[in-house]
């Protein structure tokens, strides 16, 4: 995998994220919950926007990003399946974020959500949702600096904290969605054609349904 960040003029721009919001985080934090049913509707630009600026954007022209990272290494990689109908701004495929960037760069132009959806045993709000967001990690970027404890329990735990800030995002905005990480590692990695990259979790997210 390619981790030099593209020319932003070469891929799809992505609507400015909102850093002001008008939820406050504590409210986030008390309604947050695993939500696996789907109402009806797509994904606005924007909602997709805001949800990948929230797992990895970047906050510092030093290149910080939203979530911590062990040695600033940031061995992390998101990728969005938009399924037929998904995001209106969008066509289906499976896009990688750059987030010095801001961009989306379409990898393929087929939806991953149902071969998703069979490595993950079959859970079908995974294949059911408008997106999926799959973080991946290059262990090997945070291992030069760490060793074995980068694969063991830093790569994962940053994992971890992208995919806490994408739930509260999704949560602000009124979206649904649930961490899945039950699923088989191979077919996740043929599935986004991962490479060397380890998948680490899944958030299906769709409208929220009605409550």
């Amino acid at each position: 995998m390619n981790a030099i960040e593209p020319d932003p003029g070469s891929d799809r721009p992505l609507p400015d994220p909102d850093q002001a919001g008008s939820t406050p985080l504590e409210t986030t934090l008390t309604h947050r919950r695993s939500r696996r049913e789907f109402g009806h509707g797509p994904i606005s630009l924007a909602d997709v926007s805001q949800l990948l600026w929230a797992a990895q954007g970047e906050t510092h022209p030093d290149g910080l990003r939203t979530a911590p990272s062990a040695g600033a290494t940031y061995p992390l990689v998101v990728r969005l399946s938009v399924a037929e109908n998904g995001v209106p701004d969008l066509e289906p495929g499976v896009y990688r974020y750059w987030p010095g960037a801001h961009t989306l760069r379409t990898e393929t132009s087929l939806p991953a959500q149902a071969e998703l959806q069979r490595a993950a045993y079959d859970q079908e709000w995974v294949g059911e949702a408008p997106i999926v967001v799959a973080i991946s990690g290059v262990v090997e970027r945070t291992a030069r600096e760490y060793g074995p404890r980068a694969g063991d329990l830093y790569v994962p735990m940053e994992a971890g904290h992208a995919g806490e800030n994408l739930h509260l995002q999704a949560e602000a905005v009124g979206l649904a969605t649930v961490p899945v990480g039950g699923f088989k590692d191979e077919a996740v990695a043929s599935a986004l054609d991962l490479g060397p990259e380890r998948p680490l979790i899944m958030y299906p997210v769709g409208q929220r349904s009605s409550e």
